[in-house]
């Protein structure tokens, strides 16, 4: 598995690609280092600055037949990657 997972196409961060600013769900082991790296290389663009974000999973609980279940979801991390100048990136072109 890559250092990349998926692209963060939310309302917010499609606003905020005018400004040049992209999420990734990333690898949690991966560092801002690796992150910049793996922008660069799959996307052909400069990175001027990555910010991370670790985020626990949400609490899950529901009642069944066989009793009451409770879990939780994995423990994920995000990446919100600023773009130097004019460089933008285009999730739907491969489509």
């Amino acid at each position: 598995m890559g250092i990349l997972i998926k692209p963060i196409i939310t309302e917010k961060l499609t606003a905020m690609a005018d400004k040049g600013v992209y999420g990734f769900y990333v690898d949690p082991k991966a560092n801002k280092f690796q992150i910049k790296d793996a922008v660069e290389q799959a996307y052909n663009v400069s990175v001027q600055d990555v910010n991370t974000i670790k985020c626990h999973g949400k609490r899950k609980s529901r009642y069944t037949r066989s009793g009451f279940l409770s879990g939780r979801d994995n423990d994920y991390k995000k990446a919100y990657v600023t773009l130097k100048g004019d460089d933008k990136i285009d999730f739907y072109a491969n489509i």
